[in-house]
């Protein structure tokens, strides 16, 4: 009942050998088109680039139009006798109202434009954060393919190491031991394969997520690949990119600042505000009997007001106070965000140079594995060794192979991430990673 079931699961686990394999660069486009995370991100920024048009609106001329249509009855003699007279008032008037000093106006203006440039920032960070999930995403993929072909490879190996046992014990060569043993071991590989079954299908689904639809049959590296080291060579460049360069902490850094500007609006309560006014107006009576004194004419005026405030219960105090804690929230927001960077851009370039060590090691391990597998394979056929030292040979070579893979991608990985923190990875960084794809 195993062997079927685990068929038709490898079955529905792979792509089609016959479907044309997409690479990173193809599911990157594909994320750009059905991501919601970045079509979240780039919504916010159309929607921070209005932000400035609505500062400078407060700076501008407001102009306004009104008017009045009054039908009703007046009694000319409210002692008695005397007539009604009905008939309609038609007025309309025009005015304009230009602020000549109003330092809140003025401060909120240039914090839109911080705001703007903040939205810009956080939409560059988006972009960065889907370059680096769409990656991880697909050697995710890529990863856990490998451990399930070793794992079905290691299967077949054990398989093979079991049926020989099995006519070994049948002959009287070796001990039912053997043949235990080789079952077990048969066995954790079946239980190992629906692991990594079940793996590489959640790490497809998480890759769909990303792009929308079912990932079609994958790239992948292409054998023998060199990893390049991160130039510059040193950390330093790298930590001091990260520090300033980084688009969290621009964007940080524009918090700061808008929360300075924020502090003077708070003050600006206590300043004095002073308008333009025009204004043109017109009425007109449609009363059959006009009352004497009440009949049409226009009217029009130009002036300035001004207002001093003089007390509104401690409340500006209060917002100055108010603004001056969250200033020094944002410094140390930034401060804090400059840390992590840093910490960020160092554990990547370390990722990058151990990942490298790490991979020749592995490489160096795999060849030792494949010998060593070799001759306990021969030292079992003359009797020197058993079956145990061939199945643990067995596992020692995939496993590297396995380690070896993972140990790529992630070095892979690491140096997208150092260029992420240090703020500088663009699309075009994917063009060399892609190179190292099989097409």
């Amino acid at each position: 009942m195993q062997k079927p079931l685990i068929a038709v699961l490898v079955a529905g686990a792979f792509f089609s050998v016959n479907a044309q394999a997409v690479d990173l660069l193809q599911v990157y486009q594909q994320a750009l088109a059905n991501d919601a995370a970045y079509a979240s991100a780039r919504a916010s920024l159309a929607a921070g680039q209005e932000r400035i048009v609505q500062g400078r609106a407060a700076l501008l001329p407001t102009v306004g139009l009104g008017g009045s249509s009054v039908q009703g009855d007046i009694d000319r003699n409210p002692l008695g006798g005397g007539s009604a007279t009905d008939g309609r008032v038609d007025s309309y008037s025009l005015s304009l109202s230009q602020p000549l000093f109003r330092w809140a106006n003025w401060q909120t203006y240039q914090q839109s434009k911080l705001q703007k440039a903040q939205s810009e920032a956080q939409f560059a960070q988006a972009q960065q954060d889907l370059i680096t999930r769409v990656s991880q995403a697909y050697f995710d993929v890529l990863a856990a393919q490998d451990t399930l072909e070793s794992n079905r490879a290691q299967k077949t190996a054990t398989t093979e190491q079991l049926a020989s046992a099995k006519r070994n014990f049948e002959v009287g060569t070796q001990t039912i031991t053997d043949t235990h043993e080789a079952q077990a071991a048969y066995d954790l590989v079946v239980a190992t394969e629906f692991a990594a079954i079940n793996d590489l299908e959640n790490k497809r689904t998480a890759l769909q997520s990303i792009i929308g639809s079912a990932p079609a049959a994958l790239a992948p590296l292409k054998p023998g690949i060199v990893l390049a080291a991160p130039q510059p060579a040193l950390i330093d460049p790298w930590v001091s990119s990260a520090e300033n360069q980084n688009y969290g902490v621009a964007v940080a850094e524009l918090a700061l600042e808008s929360s300075k500007r924020e502090i003077q609006k708070s003050r600006s309560g206590h300043y004095p505000t002073l308008d333009l006014l025009v204004s043109s107006g017109h009425s007109k009576s449609n009363r059959p009997n006009p009352i004497p004194g009440a009949s049409s004419g226009s009217s029009s005026s130009i002036g300035v007001q001004w207002n001093v405030p003089i007390f509104n219960g401690f409340a500006v105090n209060s917002r100055v106070r108010e603004s001056i804690a969250l200033e020094d929230k944002a410094r140390n927001d930034l401060e804090l965000t400059r840390r992590v960077a840093a910490q960020s851009a160092r554990q990547a370039f370390l990722g990058v140079n151990s990942g490298m060590a790490q991979v020749k090691a592995l490489e160096a391990a795999e060849v030792s594995s494949q010998s060593a597998l070799e001759s306990n394979k021969l030292g079992y056929q003359v009797g020197v060794r058993i079956n145990i030292d061939v199945l643990n040979a067995q596992r020692q070579l995939y496993s590297t192979r396995t380690n070896l893979s993972r140990a790529r991608y992630d070095t892979i990985m690491a140096g997208l991430r150092l260029k992420a923190a240090a703020g500088s990875l663009r699309e075009s960084d994917l063009v060399p990673v892609n190179n190292l794809l099989q097409k």
